[in-house]
């Protein structure tokens, strides 16, 4: 069985990856990035993507508000069915 979460993320990383690729991140993000990753510290990882994903749903909402766009409600990738 397919994971629809992954199959989204690989289709928006073939469409934005190269232009996301050359954007700087803040110094010392990605050594504590890696940190995590080698101290297997997944709550923190995934505190960070929620993070990410909160503050990327708040600035899609408030775009869409100034230009009109009603009560849209952020894009959420696909639900994977247990």
């Amino acid at each position: 069985m397919t994971n629809p979460y992954a199959e989204w993320f690989e289709q928006l990383r073939a469409e934005y990856g190269d232009q996301l690729q050359a954007m700087p991140l803040p110094d010392g993000l990605p050594e504590h990035l890696h940190a995590l990753i080698q101290s297997g510290d997944e709550e923190a990882i995934q505190f960070m993507i929620k993070l990410a994903w909160q503050f990327g749903a708040q600035v899609g909402y408030a775009a869409g508000a100034r230009q009109g766009g009603g009560e849209a409600a952020p894009t959420r990738p696909p639900r994977v069915q247990a």
